[in-house]
């Protein structure tokens, strides 16, 4: 068995007693050397919401996704897990997190369904036959259940990474551009599954470079311009396009 990263390490299953409807962030700051990437970021996320986190290139969205899957600590603010802080969520609530990053931590040289195995035992997984069965059938990759992953293409793996951030039912779900690489029948896949993870109430924070689907996922939006959330607006009824688009650019733009 391959040896875990230190990234990846350590997503040990949650205790039952640390379930939270909420993530707070509090002026929350993240320095490297002398580049500040957040500058104070206060939002709130919540139990059965789709946030969407938009913003330029550079704005800190990764970071901010960053510092909510543990992997990055804060320089200065407060991150609370309903409950629990930021370094307490760090030890013990890993495995109530999902992550679909930029890095999709699949071993390339195992096949999928070895993938999923691995991050199963992992995460502590009842049945992780099933389950993995199960998730390779919902993206779409049954077929290619026995292919090793670097012979997948860039929307495969994306699909095997999305299988693998919902393979322990995570309470809370950080989506960092997950679309890339998608065909329109896995864009249509992942937008059911977002919608069932929202209605299971999961706490999901979608970030996209895509307008159309944030005004169609999203019934939050956290917009953020140089460090900061210079936008924060709550519809129950969703977005729609042209009026986050026109938000958008009024707010990045202006």
């Amino acid at each position: 068995m391959p040896a875990v990263p230190a990234h990846a390490a350590a997503p040990a299953p949650a205790p039952a007693a640390a379930a939270f409807d909420q993530v707070t962030l509090k002026k929350v700051t993240k320095v490297y050397g002398r580049h500040r990437a957040l500058a104070g970021v206060t939002v709130t996320l919540d139990a059965g919401s789709v946030t969407g986190l938009l913003g330029p290139n550079g704005a800190g969205k990764s970071t901010l996704v960053g510092i909510l899957s543990t992997l990055m600590r804060p320089t200065a603010g407060e991150v609370r897990y309903g409950a629990f802080p930021h370094a307490e969520a760090a030890r013990g609530l890993r495995g109530a997190i999902g992550l679909v990053a930029h890095d999709s931590f699949l071993y390339g040289d195992l096949n999928g369904v070895e993938n999923l195995r691995l991050w199963a035992r992992l995460y502590g997984v009842v049945e992780p036959e099933a389950r993995a069965a199960a998730l390779l059938d919902r993206v779409g990759l049954t077929a290619a259940a026995g292919r090793i992953v670097r012979t997948y293409s860039r929307g495969m793996q994306q699909r095997l990474a999305v299988a693998r951030a919902l393979l322990h039912g995570p309470r809370l779900l950080l989506l960092d551009e997950p679309f890339t690489g998608l065909d329109t029948n896995a864009t249509a896949t992942l937008k059911a599954l977002i919608a069932e993870e929202r209605a299971a109430g999961a706490i999901i924070l979608l970030v996209t470079h895509d307008l159309e689907i944030a005004g169609e996922l999203c019934d939050h939006l956290a917009i953020v311009r140089g460090g900061i959330i210079a936008h924060d607006e709550r519809r129950p009824g969703g977005l729609g396009y042209q009026a986050l688009k026109d938000l958008y650019h009024g707010v990045v733009d202006g």
